[in-house]
């Protein structure tokens, strides 16, 4: 057994790990990093990564499907080798070698094997050769384990041996049938995926797709996946699942059934901490760490939990703007600086709580940040809603011939400001940045009408939303 001491220790080496621990270095500490699997985590192997590399190549077709000229070029299907083949190239083929020089690069010591907490400020490493390391932190430990599929509670489920998002993402062979458990986000872009690939695809989502999000995303996703020929199925869930020789059965509550080569449940996720030893913490296996806006555990004033693992917001580029406050006032604290605490300042994780951007990589493409409607009545704001035909833009002819989109921003009244914004159609994604800085940025409504958008472009969004809203409205 050997035992090194550190400022900081920090568990697990995904993107958020990665950055706690490079903000805490370039702020004088000094860091280890301990890791089970690869450096890069869950989204640069198994999630974000790999997923959008699969949904690229279709999203291309289709784009040029829909503009005459181009559409007369195309005269195939995707490639499926060849996506793979691309998917493969970047994710390295699952090798971390890049990653790990990054760390040595940034001076932070990378620790393989299994970390668990093992006594105030103490973290045990189990390494793959049977060896024991003992890692003292002088000021923090922050756990970054991310999280892990859920998986439902269904008889015969884990016999029939599921798939998670990891198998998805990392298939070898496209199934001839594939059942998806679950509407979210995951499900839904998989359910895009592997419709584009040539699976029969069936979706079975109990709430319907996107729940979290305006109704009308989720509309327009599962009539899009309809109409590729996929099968989408709400309202009804599994009663119980198992095998045959020539696949999975799953039973329904509505007394129909689905049978597929394979099935993939994407019915929501669990935290990372069951084996990491929180409960030398005071804390339960298995539970979300509660954290402050500083992402310090509560009631534990030397461990932090970043990322997935505090439930806050569940995404990556989430995540690693947590890690950056988180890594920022870990080394403050350790200097004796007194922490940048208010609401906005740098050592707060405030855009959590009503400013969280998200992007759905579906056909169609759906961006959202801040709050819904519903979630902004339920608030408590006096709120006005306007929504906008994407296709009544002169931009949009420039993307599809037949552009079919959708876009709401809901507004607070009291202080003339956008709280939330969703886009639906080709290509939004890349105009969801201009919405987060408006509701983050807090901009008022007057000053927006000098925010011009270029013509022709679908960012004159913007300006129909304004002259909906009423110039005399905006300016009191």
């Amino acid at each position: 057994m050997t035992a090194r001491e550190y400022d900081l220790i920090v568990i697990g080496a995904g993107p958020v790990g990665e950055n706690v621990a490079d903000r805490a270095t370039q702020g004088g500490l000094s860091v280890a990093v301990v890791e089970s699997e690869l450096v890069g985590g869950e989204c640069s192997f198994w999630a974000c990564i790999p997923s959008k590399a699969l949904l690229r190549p279709a999203a291309a077709l289709r784009a040029a499907r829909g503009v005459s000229g181009a559409a007369e070029a195309v005269t195939g299907s995707v490639d499926v080798a060849a996506t793979l083949r691309r998917r493969d190239a970047l994710v390295h083929d699952w090798d971390d070698t890049s990653q790990v020089e990054w760390l040595q690069s940034a001076g932070i010591d990378l620790v393989r094997g299994h970390g668990r907490l093992s006594g105030e400020r103490k973290v045990t490493v189990a390494g793959g050769d049977g060896t024991e390391t003992v890692l003292s932190a002088r000021h923090a430990v922050a756990v970054c384990t991310g999280s892990a599929a859920l998986l439902p509670d269904i008889p015969g489920l884990r016999e029939v041996r599921p798939w998670t998002s990891r198998e998805a993402t990392g298939v070898q062979r496209v199934p001839a049938s594939l059942a998806i458990l679950g509407g979210g986000v995951v499900g839904a872009e998989m359910a895009t995926l592997f419709t584009s690939l040539g699976a029969a695809v069936t979706v079975i989502a109990r709430s319907g797709l996107l729940r979290g999000l305006e109704p009308f995303a989720g509309e327009a996703v599962a009539q899009a996946l309809t109409d590729a020929g996929a099968d989408v199925r709400a309202g009804v869930e599994v009663e119980r699942a198992s095998r045959d020789a020539d696949g999975v059965i799953l039973v329904l509550s509505d007394g129909s059934d689905v049978r597929a080569a394979e099935v993939l449940v994407a019915t929501g996720r669990v935290p990372r901490t069951g084996d990491v030893g929180i409960e030398t913490a005071g804390l339960t296996p298995g539970d979300w760490l509660d954290t402050d806006d500083s992402l310090r555990v509560r009631g534990v004033d030397w461990l932090y939990g970043v990322g997935d693992v505090n439930h806050r917001a569940l995404l990556t580029h989430q995540g690693k703007y947590q890690a950056r406050a988180a890594g920022d006032v870990i080394a403050a604290r350790a200097a004796g600086r007194v922490p940048d605490d208010a609401p906005w300042g740098g050592h707060m994780a405030t855009a959590d709580h009503a400013a969280v951007p998200q992007v759905v990589f579906s056909d169609p493409e759906v961006a959202a940040v801040g709050l819904t409607e519903e979630r902004a009545r339920a608030a408590g704001l006096r709120i006005r809603v306007i929504d906008q035909d994407l296709a009544q833009l002169a931009g949009a002819s420039e993307h599809a011939d037949d552009y079919r989109g959708r876009a709401r921003v809901v507004i607070d009244e009291d202080r003339r400001v956008i709280v939330g914004a969703t886009f639906v159609g080709q290509d939004v994604a890349e105009m969801l940045q201009a919405a987060t800085i408006a509701v983050v940025g807090e901009v008022p409504i007057d000053r927006l009408w000098h925010a011009v958008p270029a013509y022709p472009t679908i960012s004159e969004v913007w300006l129909r939303w304004l002259e909906a809203y009423g110039r005399d409205t905006a300016t009191g």
